[in-house]
């Protein structure tokens, strides 16, 4: 679960608009954050499987919002990949 000011601070980074708070890039931003501080979780609670079936489930959704990014805005696609570090 993400803090309140540090899920702020990623809508901020990655908002198209003013008021944007649920575009595929905000979305994959906040997903990205989330599978962080889980993988963080997983290497010490090695045996929490319940945990890691959810770090899987949005790793999948994540990939879906990327796909969508590629096939919609390439350009919003390749600024995300880049922005968060992830490969592609």
């Amino acid at each position: 679960m993400l803090k309140k000011n540090k899920k702020i601070q990623v809508i901020d980074d990655f908002r198209v608009h003013e008021s944007d708070t649920g575009s595929a890039s905000v979305q994959v931003a906040l997903l990205t954050e989330q599978i962080k501080q889980l993988t963080k979780h997983l290497k010490k609670h090695a045996k929490d499987n319940h945990s890691r079936h959810g770090l899987l489930k949005m790793v999948a959704k994540r990939k879906k919002f990327l796909d969508y990014l590629k096939r919609t805005d390439e350009k919003a696609h390749k600024s995300v990949l880049k922005k968060l570090e992830l490969k592609k």
